[in-house]
């Protein structure tokens, strides 16, 4: 987890890289929902339509299609006993409760990597990367906002339960050290 311009999705997809080294044999199961939040916005029937206005206003989605999206996947995917890899779900307290639920129905207590940033440094981060989704710093801030109102919560929640357990990590490093620093608090280094 981590607001946008923290690294999260690189950090992803360093994780994943390493369990599939440290794990080779165990299967691994990568679940986002950014893509399909683009797939979704780019079709032409009448959700993709309310959701592309949506996003035009650079609002946030309903909560209930990224429970849509990362449901789907584990209740057509997983099969018990794989590493499973979320990249930036539960941005909300409602979507957070929901994948509690989820957790405990598959029995996991998972471990959530909390890359943590500073408005500053998630700024720099999203105007120096050019995508469709920063292209003003009012998007850009916008999306900071929501983060700060819908997701810090979801991250206290995470850090209150006991179905988890929280690594915070400081993003403000190079992508090695952030990396490293993910991995020392994982045991794995």
């Amino acid at each position: 987890m981590g607001q946008s311009g923290s690294g999260k999705g690189e950090q992803s997809t360093r994780l994943q890289k390493v369990l599939r080294e440290k794990f080779p044999q165990d299967e691994l199961l990568y679940l986002e929902t950014g893509p399909n939040f683009r797939k979704l916005i780019a079709g032409e029937k009448y959700s993709n339509k309310l959701a592309k206005a949506i996003s035009d206003k650079g609002e946030i989605q309903p909560a209930f299609l990224p429970v849509y999206f990362w449901a789907g996947t584990l209740l057509d995917n997983l099969k018990g006993d794989e590493h499973i890899v979320f990249d930036g779900i539960c941005r909300r307290l409602m979507e957070a409760e929901v994948f509690t639920t989820a957790m405990e129905f598959y029995d996991r207590k998972p471990i959530v990597i909390y890359i943590k940033v500073s408005r500053d440094w998630a700024i720099d981060r999203l105007t120096g990367r050019g995508r469709a989704d920063d292209k003003s710093l009012e998007m850009i801030t916008g999306r900071l906002d929501w983060f700060d109102e819908f997701t810090m919560p979801v991250v206290d929640y995470f850090k209150t339960s006991n179905q988890y357990t929280v690594l915070e990590i400081n993003g403000e490093q190079t992508k090695e050290e952030v990396e490293r620093e993910i991995l020392q608090k994982l045991g794995w280094q």
